[in-house]
């Protein structure tokens, strides 16, 4: 038996909140959301930004899968999306790197406003998501920001810290988040410092989601 790949043309999906067409628009936040989630859903917790001067994309991971069991009706069943599994790990990466650097490519086309600042956000999975396509792909980003979750661990950032430095770099917990641990989130507070690499870190008062407390820190900190 031998794998073999080729490469396919998809359609993928994305959500924006905010005129594209509108001259006022100054910020662009490319959010990706975390496993399990679908991007309609997710660009909802933005809302809040939607003030005029921000457009605000979301784009949905390549893989949809259903949520809940064979046992519930097809019509009232869950979807989910991930942007990867450990499945041919490599060639999800490279694919949704591509696609993120076109969809980058064509908001910013269509705004046709060179000075736009580029805000990435990443929520949970969107985390590893966002660091391989910031690092690995062809965006230009003013703005990272790691919501919820952790820098992927194979990522070198002896190699990729020159990167990491020219954006504005924000890392982002919550008090009660059942899915991180102080220990952890203290480890790679050491390897930023370690690195040289510059980050605001952001707390507030909640769990393992998205809050307009965050929300309002991380836009104060634009300004």
């Amino acid at each position: 038996m031998r794998e073999n790949h080729i490469s396919v043309r998809k359609t993928a999906r994305y959500y924006t909140l905010g005129d594209p067409r509108g001259d006022s628009v100054a910020e662009v936040w490319f959010v990706c959301h975390g496993y399990g989630q679908i991007a309609g859903r997710f660009i909802r917790h933005f809302a809040p930004l939607d003030d005029g001067r921000r457009l605000i994309v979301a784009p949905e991971a390549l893989n949809r899968y259903y949520l809940d069991p064979v046992t519930v009706s097809s019509a009232s069943r869950r979807v989910g999306a991930t942007w990867m599994t450990r499945e041919d790990r490599l060639a999800e990466i490279d694919d949704y790197v591509r696609y993120l650097d076109d969809l980058h490519a064509h908001v910013l086309a269509e705004l046709d406003a060179p000075d736009v600042a580029v805000h990435v956000l990443g929520f949970s999975q969107g985390v590893a998501t966002v660091c391989r396509w910031v690092t690995s792909g062809a965006a230009r980003v003013d703005r990272l920001t790691l919501y919820a979750g952790p820098i992927p661990p194979e990522m070198d950032l002896a190699t990729h810290a020159p990167t990491f430095r020219r954006m504005q770099l924000s890392m982002v917990l919550g008090t009660r988040d059942e899915m991180a641990s102080r220990a952890g989130v203290e480890e790679q507070e050491a390897l930023l410092r370690a690195h040289d690499i510059p980050f605001r870190y952001v707390t507030f008062d909640g769990g393992h989601g998205i809050t307009a407390e965050a929300l309002a820190s991380l836009t104060s900190a634009s300004r």
